[in-house]
């Protein structure tokens, strides 16, 4: 009876260390997998989003100058922010210049994107650049697939071929800098134009 009695003691004795053994690595698991989720989670809220915060439909944005007047409006179906760089994309973008002491400017496309701090406005596809006449300026029109606006400098410029009609004159060419509040432009590459006087 002895024996046997020490038998089950024994087996008691492996019985319960087997079970510690097995409840300790079973803790030490979770703690692992506790820590190991925490830190993902942290790299996760770590790493910016590329996908949007935000979006506006039917907007209007003025932009004002330093003397508190409107410099330009910004107009679009719909705007998208995006944070990782905090940039914005629109859709069907109208931007109109508000300055009045220059020559009111309107640009269109179907869409554009406006990055560093609203200083670079790319508009894409189907871009047109109306500008009215002003004193002794002709009104123009201008169209390309791609136009870089500056508006805080007042300079558009692209890389694409234009067409620009002043007036009765048209001119084409590939890539331009324009500045509105000059009213002077520059056709880059393969110009080619037909020029016609202004009636006296």
């Amino acid at each position: 009876m002895s024996n046997q009695g020490g038998e089950r003691a024994a087996q008691r004795i492996r019985f319960t260390i087997i079970v510690v053994v097995l409840t300790a690595l079973a803790l030490g698991s979770f703690w692992i997998l506790q820590t190991v989720m925490r830190s993902g989670d942290d790299t996760v809220a770590a790493r910016p989003s590329t996908k949007p915060d935000y979006y506006v439909e039917k907007f209007s944005y003025v932009k004002m100058a330093e003397t508190g007047l409107p410099r330009y409006d910004i107009t679009g179906d719909r705007m998208v922010h995006f944070p990782t760089d905090d940039s914005f994309e629109v859709t069907m973008p109208v931007v109109t210049s508000l300055d009045k002491a220059k020559p009111p400017m309107t640009l269109r496309s179907k869409r554009a994107r406006i990055e560093d701090n609203n200083s670079k406005i790319h508009m894409y596809d189907d871009v047109h650049a109306d500008r009215a006449a002003l004193g002794a300026s002709q009104d123009m029109h201008l169209t390309t697939n791609y136009l870089l606006m500056l508006p805080d400098d007042d300079i558009a410029r692209t890389d694409k071929p234009v067409v620009i009609t002043m007036g009765e004159s048209i001119m084409t060419g590939t890539g331009m800098i324009m500045n509105n509040a000059t009213q002077e432009f520059q056709l880059l590459n393969n110009v080619r134009g037909t020029y016609q006087p202004r009636p006296k």
